[in-house]
């Protein structure tokens, strides 16, 4: 009988879909990251359902929409995230050997969650140098930059001998800025750390200007939802906040990039050690982010949560030579929640009625009659930082449309935003009040409804 194979799952914390170099991005060298897509899979419309840490998290871990699961923010929820229906639940009763390291950030301890037989993570987000470790329960003050440490332990797992087929998830701290958030969801940001050998790579390279990079009277013309937060924004508070990161410059993006060097020598160092035991071609490998993230489209920075194509698309990549093709590139709207399915069916089992994504396996197949046409994006407005207030949105987007119901601010509809993206690609004009566009609308406004519903499981 053929072994079942190994699940190696890398998620790097705020990571825009085209932060990589396979994914489009102007300077980084990622090569190692590059050879996941070459040799496999390449996902050009992968979305995250609510963009933000521990909701989509949960989502991927679950296979559900936040709405229920229950971890709608980041907001401490301890208890719940000892509760969800975790895939690696199902994968240990299918015989595996199961590892968490890394970043956890479903409730703020870093205490071993159910579903795992080895487990290190730390305290929320953690420290960028000299971290608190949980390492099976009991806390390890350890020294040395955190991809590092964390690099090192993932390798060390893949090469240490497995009598049973296992699943590695490895949720790196990278690329988030060193950060404090309290039990209530409120945020201090310190800022982005690379490890010391990188902190000069990339210095003077310049990512463009994208055309939905607009000053801020153009922006609210066309979303006048904003049109308090981008006021708020430029107070002193919230510019502490923003100037720490140095939100929305070269420097920002360069800083980021300079991080991900320690995590493409992280998956360089992975490849190394799947290779030299022969374990490389039997293991399902995937790469993605938790969140999109702005680099100043749109007027936004960290605020990540928000449903335009920065903060919901994530770089998603798969190599498993049995069942993908190198090189492959697929272009169906794929979500999160289609993770926990598609582990689950390559493992032997079957996802149970409670998982609301699709395996992945007909994509893979070339097989894409019957799949979905649209998806549902929600969020709820939370304390994070303090210029958001009351931004709670429900989204749909399909192949072609997007259209984004603001729930508070809202009173008939008449901040609603619609953008045909095949049109308008970088969601720069708002089409929701143009008569040509009224039967889309409707059309959407149905379709938001009926996933919605969907969502929370009627």
């Amino acid at each position: 009988m053929k072994r079942k194979p190994n699940f190696l799952v890398i998620l790097v914390d705020d990571l825009r879909y085209d932060e990589f170099g396979a994914g489009g991005h102007p300077y980084m060298k990622t090569p190692h990251i590059d050879r996941i897509a070459h040799e496999g899979a390449l996902f050009e419309r992968a979305f995250h359902t609510t963009p933000i840490c521990s909701p989509n998290r949960a989502s991927i871990l679950t296979g559900q929409y936040a709405s229920r699961h229950g971890i709608i923010d980041n907001v401490a929820r301890d208890a719940a995230s000892h509760r969800l229906p975790n895939f690696h639940l199902e994968l240990q009763r299918l015989g595996y050997e199961t590892a968490h390291i890394g970043k956890w950030h479903m409730g703020n301890d870093g205490k071993p969650r159910p579903g795992y037989d080895y487990w290190v993570a730390y305290d929320g987000h953690g420290r960028l140098y000299d971290p608190s470790l949980n390492e099976n329960g009991t806390y390890v003050q350890r020294h040395g930059y955190v991809t590092d440490l964390m690099n090192e332990m993932a390798v060390e797992f893949v090469r240490n001998k497995h009598d049973k087929p296992w699943s590695l998830w490895f949720a790196h701290k990278a690329v988030h800025p060193d950060a404090e958030q309290a039990a209530d969801g409120t945020f201090r940001m310190d800022g982005y750390r690379p490890a010391e050998r990188h902190k000069d790579l990339y210095r003077g390279c310049v990512f463009p200007k994208k055309p939905n990079m607009l000053p801020v009277e153009e922006i609210i013309k066309q979303k006048p939802a904003w049109a308090e937060v981008l006021r708020l924004r430029q107070n002193a508070q919230s510019r502490e906040m923003l100037d720490a990161i140095h939100a929305g410059t070269q420097e920002e993006i360069r800083l980021r990039a300079a991080m991900m060097a320690s995590v493409e020598e992280g998956v360089g160092m992975l490849f190394d050690a799947l290779e030299r035991t022969g374990q490389l071609d039997e293991t399902f490998i995937l790469f993605l982010g938790d969140n999109g993230y702005f680099f100043g489209e749109h007027g936004l920075g960290p605020e990540r949560r928000f449903a335009y194509e920065e903060g919901i698309r994530s770089p998603f990549i798969a190599r498993y030579p049995r069942r993908i093709a190198a090189g492959v590139r697929i272009s169906e709207l794929v979500i999160c929640q289609d993770i926990a399915p598609t582990l689950i069916e390559l493992a032997g089992g079957k996802p149970g009625p409670q998982i609301q994504g699709r395996s992945l396996l007909p994509l893979f197949a070339g097989k894409r009659a019957g799949w979905r046409k649209s998806f549902l994006i929600e969020y709820w407005a939370e304390n994070a930082y303090p210029w958001l207030i009351g931004m709670s949105y429900k989204a749909v987007r399909d192949k072609r449309y997007k259209f984004i119901h603001w729930i508070n601010r809202g009173r008939q509809g008449e901040l609603d935003e619609l953008y045909d993206l095949e049109d308008d690609p970088y969601e720069i004009r708002n089409v929701a009040r143009r008569a040509a566009y009224r039967t889309v609308r409707e059309r959407l406004t149905r379709e938001l409804k009926r996933l919605t519903a969907e969502a929370i499981g009627l």
